[in-house]
């Protein structure tokens, strides 16, 4: 029996690509966000293997690294811009570049509203985001800058959008409840004292001070819920001048 080929329209307009369409829209897939300047990023080695390893456990078949950046790079160069918010999706049939306005990185103090929610199969940076967004969205209308996502007896995972780390005086410590590990938060921590390690949101008082990272930066944490944490002047320090440290790879 043969089947008809999927009809789609967007408000009103038939789409160009029905079958490239209905697969973007399926929300079967996964990402990395970068942050790009002159045409060169932060750990790029780390992008193409998180590319690599979430599409050889999605879909069977890992990426080739010379590609991505291939295509990366004429985007890039598509759009005019050297400067640049990018990600590269990858679903079964195709890769998708996006190209906007570089972010501008805010290092205002972070207030966190923990959520009881872990994201599924939380190691990989996949789409279909729901979860995390809708908490994230009830968190800013509750006057939080972020989600602090929480499973079973309040075990402390990571933000919505991001990585959290806690300041026991010594080092860094990351929850290692179930997590996407960042990278931001892998290049840090081969720069700086860290540890992987259980916390809960009984811990949190026992911490002297947290901060957040991701691909827009890295900024301090002033309160979770209604644990408060000094900005500690000192350790931002450290960890900037440790991010600053890592080189930038060009892309093409």
């Amino acid at each position: 029996m043969t089947i008809a080929p999927v009809h789609i329209e967007i408000d009103g307009i038939p789409a160009p690509d029905p079958a490239l369409t209905a697969s973007l829209m399926s929300g079967y897939g996964h990402f990395t966000a970068m942050q790009v300047r002159d045409g060169r990023v932060r750990g790029l080695a780390l992008h193409l293997a998180r590319l690599d390893g979430a599409h050889q456990e999605l879909f069977g078949a890992g990426l080739d690294a010379g590609r991505v950046r291939m295509l990366t790079d004429r985007a890039l160069r598509g759009s005019g811009r050297r400067d640049a918010s990018v990600r590269v999706y990858g679903y079964e049939d195709a890769l998708v570049v996006t190209v906007r306005e570089p972010f501008t990185p805010d290092p205002s103090p972070q207030l966190l509203m923990s959520v009881p929610y872990v994201r599924p199969a939380a190691h990989l940076k996949h789409l279909g985001g729901f979860g995390q967004a809708y908490h994230r969205q009830a968190a800013a209308r509750a006057g939080f800058d972020e989600a602090l996502l929480t499973g079973p007896d309040g075990a402390v995972a990571e933000g919505a959008i991001t990585n959290v780390a806690l300041w026991d005086g010594e080092r860094l410590v990351w929850p290692s409840a179930p997590h996407l590990t960042g990278v931001t938060m892998a290049l840090l921590t081969r720069r700086l004292p860290c540890t992987l390690s259980p916390v809960t949101l009984a811990d949190l008082p026992s911490f002297r001070a947290c901060l957040v990272t991701n691909s827009r930066g890295i900024a301090p944490v002033t309160r979770i819920d209604r644990v408060p944490y000094p900005v500690d002047e000192a350790l931002m320090a450290r960890v900037e001048a440790a991010y600053e440290q890592v080189p930038w790879d060009p892309i093409g």
